[in-house]
């Protein structure tokens, strides 16, 4: 099954998300024993918008896990 949301682990607190077109929407990001997503956006000269982007309404929501067709269910 092909999830329009990737996840590109950068460390083991914090795994960025992107689109399947490469695009960076957000980071999931490990507070305690909870994965928050935390949105972002991008401004016409490349500038980051915390909280931005196309999925600003999904800003904060948190995850047990790092399950990539659950994440795609909630996100996507």
């Amino acid at each position: 099954m092909t999830h329009p949301l990737r996840l590109q682990p950068v460390n083991p607190g914090v795994c960025q998300v992107h689109t399947s077109a490469g695009l960076h929407v957000g980071n999931l990001k490990l507070f305690g024993s909870v994965w928050k997503f935390k949105a972002i956006g991008f401004d016409a000269s490349g500038q980051v918008i915390p909280g931005g982007g196309p999925l600003t309404d999904r800003h904060n929501t948190t995850f047990t896990g790092l399950d990539e067709a659950d994440i795609n269910r909630v996100l996507a």
